[in-house]
């Protein structure tokens, strides 16, 4: 099961009930240890596609789908005194297969029967045949945040392994996935699917939730644990028990997949009334040496591929900085509201390397960069990789000490030759004497200026401008930070700039 990233997109495959080795109805023993050797079970046998729902549902439009809305007062837990509520999506569209769910309560399993009946509809959607294919695509995990006595939506899983949440007051941005297989690749990628979800009942008062999940491919199957704790930010401790059918010499851990569009780098190519048009604008690293890096997102004209090598990476994630509402002037995408989302490995990730993929796109309905750890040896065939990381999803969910890179310009040098690089750091006390302050700029592509160091008035920090001579060559790699005392005082900014 191949296909193009594009195809991907234009047509998710969503997930399907179980492997019948396993019991599927009534009330069974469970732990942890249960979806784990389910897992491995299902790696030693060949992989198989489950059923897709009727062609009905398959063949209803988007708005059709949109209109079949879960009642809430059918949720999951829906008044009692459980902390939680959880929300059910239906098949269809983009969804032609569907998840098996159950609950846990002291140690033992129930089903979530799909009921018709959960939902409402609009009049346009037709009369949809009911078998046994039918189940749910995907669920929601609601709690009382910011509104007493009411529940709001933080936490989504739906559509292969993707899965998305958000911090208080925050909208549906960007999104995550249990595993990334050959992204990028020539061949094609591998989107592996969560194919059953377990669901731990919490008790009154816990403030987090677990979800497990297993996890069906062609290459690879897994066992995934979520503790879920909704807040300011959204909280995920990750567990994941992988079990290769086959070497993975490609595989992307802690991936993140967002959308970067065009800003203040690249507007000239879109003719749009708004400033810029992203869900995430930069990559930011903390690398296993301490140092912080700052990579500004950018939509190339065709694909590219970054690799930052590194051992025992302290953290990554794609983030989005700017959070003004008039940086994007969208009164409906409210990209000024979308999280970002922070990768902290909890155990030695050894060697590999922060990979980033961008990936050309021309409207901002393609999910078109995609960021994840890439561990140097590939995973063998037949063996058992245990990983651990938390997920933090929220407006910056990881301050470094550095001052932060906030806006990356870059048009003609209308005064000289070349290009001209913009960047603006943050107010810092660091700062205070600018004359303290020295440039470092480089490039191993193009010849640079010395850079001018300016206050911007604006944001009380510094602004670095330097040109740059591209001549004959399609992209150039920057390097630019700021030094005080000869020791950092800024994040290190990195970008790829290509015809």
């Amino acid at each position: 099961m191949k296909f193009t990233r594009r195809e991907f997109l234009v047509s998710t495959t969503a997930l399907a009930f179980a492997p019948t080795a396993y019991a599927t109805g009534g009330e069974t023993p469970f732990d942890r240890e249960y979806v784990i050797e389910m897992a491995r079970d299902l790696a030693s046998r060949p992989y198989v596609e489950r059923e897709m729902v009727p062609q009905e549902w398959q063949d209803l439009s988007y708005q059709q789908y949109r209109s079949i809305r879960f009642r809430l007062d059918r949720a999951l837990w829906y008044e009692t005194e459980t902390p939680f509520n959880v929300d059910f999506f239906t098949p269809g569209l983009y969804f032609p297969r569907t998840v098996k769910v159950e609950t846990v309560e002291n140690g033992m399993t129930k089903p979530v029967a799909f009921d018709l009946e959960m939902f409402d509809k609009s009049e346009d959607v037709p009369q949809l045949p009911i078998d046994d294919t039918l189940g749910f695509s995907g669920l929601r995990l609601r709690t009382e945040m910011h509104r007493p006595g009411k529940t709001d939506e933080f936490c989504v899983w739906q559509g292969a392994s993707y899965f998305r949440a958000i911090g208080l007051h925050e909208v549906y941005g960007l999104s995550a996935r249990g595993l990334a297989l050959k992204t990028g690749d020539p061949d094609g990628e591998e989107f592996p699917e969560f194919i059953r979800f377990w669901l731990e009942r919490p008790e009154p008062g816990q403030r987090n939730m677990v979800v497990h999940a297993l996890l069906d491919s062609p290459s690879v199957t897994g066992a995934y644990r979520f503790n879920v704790t909704a807040g300011t930010d959204c909280i995920m401790d990750v567990e994941a028990t992988l079990f290769p059918r086959e070497e993975l010499p490609h595989v992307g851990i802690a991936p993140g997949t967002s959308m970067f569009l065009f800003d203040q780098t690249n507007h000239s190519r879109f003719d749009d009334f708004r400033p810029a048009v992203h869900d995430s604008d930069g990559l930011l690293i903390r690398n296993g040496a301490g140092e912080v890096l700052w990579r500004p997102l950018a939509n190339p004209t065709r694909l590219q591929v970054s690799s930052f090598v590194d051992t025992n990476p302290r953290g990554f994630g794609l983030i989005q900085r700017k959070r003004e509402f008039s940086d994007y002037a969208d009164l409906e995408a409210n990209y000024h509201k979308r999280p970002g989302l922070w990768v902290e490995p909890q155990e030695y990730w050894g060697k590999g390397s922060v990979t980033l993929v961008e990936i050309p796109a021309d409207q901002e309905i393609y999910d078109n960069i995609v960021a994840y750890w890439r561990p140097a040896e590939p995973f063998a065939a037949g063996s058992q990789v245990d990983l651990s990381y938390r997920l933090i999803w929220g407006e910056e969910p990881q301050r470094t000490p550095m001052p932060r890179v906030v806006n990356t310009a870059m048009g003609e040098n209308t005064f000289g030759e070349g290009r001209l690089a913009v960047i603006d750091f943050e107010d810092s006390e660091l700062f205070a004497d600018i004359d303290a302050i020295t440039v470092f700029v480089d490039s191993p592509h193009a010849e640079t200026s010395d850079g001018v160091l300016q206050r911007n008035p604006d944001t009380g920090g510094l602004r670095l401008a330097f040109s740059f001579q591209p001549s004959d060559r399609n992209h150039v790699e920057l390097r630019a930070q700021l030094l005080k005392d000869k020791q950092p005082a800024s994040e290190v900014w990195l970008y790829r700039w290509t015809t």
